[in-house]
């Protein structure tokens, strides 16, 4: 499967054909006409995996969005940002204007049932409350430093406070997928 995503186009006069994109009357009277097109197998999309980014206002967030929405097997389905929420993320960062995203929502607004995985792009220190508050069904890549060290008072030492959510850092698996693909806990050298 292919997907090829257009550039923002700015036309003074236009009739959106049916399927074509979202358009958008930007300021000066110019019309910003969000659109993609994807070929291949049709039914892809439906097995997507639906994601939700938190922290999409960041500049993790924003990196993340950028390779999942190029993604043919991903799906973005939600993007909290609390001081942003309400804004179409092309507001923060108008790069991503010409991908068909979801509004910036709050993180107590955001409906996780709807999700199959969630990347969380947040400081150290803020995910772990988070992360101990969503659904066990969920797969969770947390891109913050709250679950990289396995001893607890290395934690602390490290980030000078205590670890919020012990239980979770006792099966949070850090390293490479591509080595620790079994869900194994230990890395070897090569890692």
């Amino acid at each position: 499967m292919s997907a090829i995503s257009f550039s923002s186009i700015h036309f003074h006069t236009w009739k959106n054909p049916k399927g074509f994109g979202k358009v958008r009357k930007q300021p000066h009277g110019k019309l910003l006409v969000k659109c993609s097109s994807q070929s291949g197998n049709p039914s892809s999309s439906q097995n997507a995996v639906r994601v939700g980014v938190v922290g999409a206002s960041g500049y993790t967030g924003s990196e993340v969005l950028r390779l999942l929405a190029n993604h043919p097997q991903f799906g973005i389905a939600l993007m909290t940002a609390d001081r942003k929420a309400g804004q179409p993320i092309s507001s923060v960062f108008p790069h991503l204007s010409t991908w068909d995203l979801p509004d910036l929502i709050s993180i107590k607004d955001a409906n996780f049932s709807d999700v199959d995985a969630v990347f969380c792009c947040l400081p150290h220190g803020t995910t772990q409350e988070i992360i101990k508050g969503l659904s066990k069904h969920l797969k969770i890549v947390d891109l913050s430093a709250d679950f990289r060290l396995k001893d607890l008072s290395e934690y602390e030492e490290w980030y000078g406070q205590p670890h919020r959510a012990p239980d979770l850092q006792k099966e949070a698996i850090y390293g490479l997928t591509e080595v620790l693909k079994g869900g194994n806990t230990e890395c070897s050298s090569s890692c």
